[in-house]
C-alpha cells in the first residue's frame, strides 16, 4: 500500500496496514535541504524538493505546497517581504483604507505567489506519480480578511462593523474558491483551509459570521472533487460545535483541545489530526514519549485518525523526534 492510498483509505473508512503521516514542515524542510525559508517561500521549486525530501526520509504520507498565509494577500496588493530565518512578512492593504476598491483582483493564474503555489501542485503532481498525497492550502475567508486589514483591526470590524466584515470575508471566499480551484487542477487532491484568527471570537460569532462561510468554502471544495482539511490554530473547543457542521474531511487538532472532546463534537466521520504540542513534546520531547503519546491518543479517540503534531514542526526539532513522530502506527479495526 502506498501513502496516497494509505492516506485515501483512512478518509473512506478502510482498513490500512498503518495510520498516515502528515506532520507539517516548513522552515524545517527548507533546512533540512540546505536552503532558507525566503527559498521556500518564494520558489516552489524548493518547496517541492525540500517536502519530497523529508516525506523520503521519515516517512510521511503527504507533501504540501503551505508556506505562508500571504499567497492571496498578495494577489490583493499587498507587499511581501521574504526573510530567511522565518515565515515572509506582508502589508495589509485594507488597514488604512477600507475601500475595498483598492485592491487588486488576485487571479491565482497571473498573481505571482498563487501562481508559485500552483506551480508547487503541478510539480508535486508530476514528481509523486500517485505516490503521496498532495495538499494545496488556502487561507479561510475570516484569516485572509484579517490578512488584508490586519488582525486587530478585523477584530474591531467583526464587534463593530458587521455588515463591512462579512462583505470583506465574501470578497475573501471568493478568491478561496477560485485559489483551491486551481490547485486541485493542477493536481491537488486535498486542499487545508488556514482560518486562524477564528479561535479568538466567540461561539455566536464564530457560527454567524465565519462558519456560514466555510461551509460554503468546504462544500465547493468538496464538489471539486477534493478533500478538505480544516486548521485553526489555538484552542477551538467553543467552536467544535460549529466546526462538526462543516463537513470538513479531516480536522488538525491543536495542542490545546482535548482529543476525545473533539471527537465526542465532530464524530466518527471527521478525521482528527494531531495532537502533541510541537514545542515540549516534539522539539524537547524524547522519541519514547512521542511514540507512547500518538499511540494513547489512537487508544483513546479511535478511527479515522491521522498522526500529526498540534502545528508546524519546529525548525530545530532533532530528526529523531520527526522519525519517532512518523514511526508506523498500526491500525485497529473497529
Amino acid at each position: 500500500m502506498n501513502s496516497y492510498d494509505r492516506y485515501t483509505a483512512v478518509l473512506q473508512g478502510r482498513p490500512v496496514d498503518f495510520l498516515p503521516r502528515t506532520p507539517i514542515l516548513m522552515q524545517y524542510a527548507a533546512e533540512y535541504i540546505g536552503e532558507d525559508y525566503a527559498g521556500f517561500a518564494s520558489d516552489f521549486r524548493v518547496l517541492v524538493d525540500a517536502n519530497l525530501a523529508c516525506a523520503a526520509e521519515f516517512g510521511m504520507d503527504q507533501v504540501s505546497c503551505i508556506s505562508d498565509p500571504y499567497r492571496e494577500t498578495q494577489g490583493f496588493g499587498a507587499c511581501v517581504e521574504y526573510i530567511k530565518t522565518g515565515p515572509p512578512i506582508s502589508t495589509h492593504p485594507l488597514k488604512e483604507n477600507k475601500d475595498f476598491n483598492t485592491l487588486a483582483t488576485p487571479d491565482p493564474m497571473a498573481a505571482e505567489r498563487m501562481l508559485d503555489r500552483v506551480n508547487a501542485a503541478r510539480s508535486f503532481k508530476r514528481k509523486c506519480k500517485g505516490n503521496y498525497s498532495i495538499l494545496g492550502w488556502i487561507e479561510g475567508p475570516a484569516a485572509e480578511a484579517a490578512d488584508l486589514r490586519d488582525v486587530s483591526e478585523f477584530l474591531l470590524d467583526l464587534a463593530m462593523d458587521e455588515l463591512y466584515a462579512c462583505d470583506l470575508m465574501d470578497i475573501c471566499l471568493e478568491t478561496g474558491i477560485a485559489f483551491a480551484r486551481a490547485q486541485v487542477a493542477a493536481g491537488a487532491d486535498t486542499i487545508g483551509i488556514g482560518d486562524a484568527i477564528a479561535s479568538q471570537v466567540s461561539p455566536d460569532m464564530y457560527e454567524r459570521l465565519i462558519q456560514p462561510r466555510e461551509k460554503t468554502l468546504v462544500q465547493s471544495i468538496k464538489n471539486m472533487g477534493a478533500y478538505v482539511k480544516l486548521h485553526i490554530c489555538g484552542n477551538i473547543t467553543h467552536l467544535l460545535q460549529g466546526i462538526a457542521d462543516l463537513g470538513v474531511d479531516i480536522l488538525d487538532v491543536d495542542h490545546m483541545v482535548d482529543m476525545q472532546t473533539a471527537r465526542q463534537a465532530v464524530g466518527t466521520e471527521v478525521a482528527l489530526a494531531g495532537n502533541l504540542d510541537p514545542v515540549s513534546g516534539i522539539l524537547q520531547g524524547v522519541p519514547e514519549m512521542i511514540q507512547t503519546y500518538v499511540r494513547k491518543t489512537y487508544d483513546s479517540v479511535g478511527n479515522p485518525f491521522i498522526v500529526n503534531a498540534g502545528c508546524e514542526i519546529p525548525s530545530a526539532t532533532p530528526p529523531e523526534n520527526l522519525k519517532a513522530l512518523c514511526e508506523p502506527v498500526p491500525y485497529i479495526r473497529d
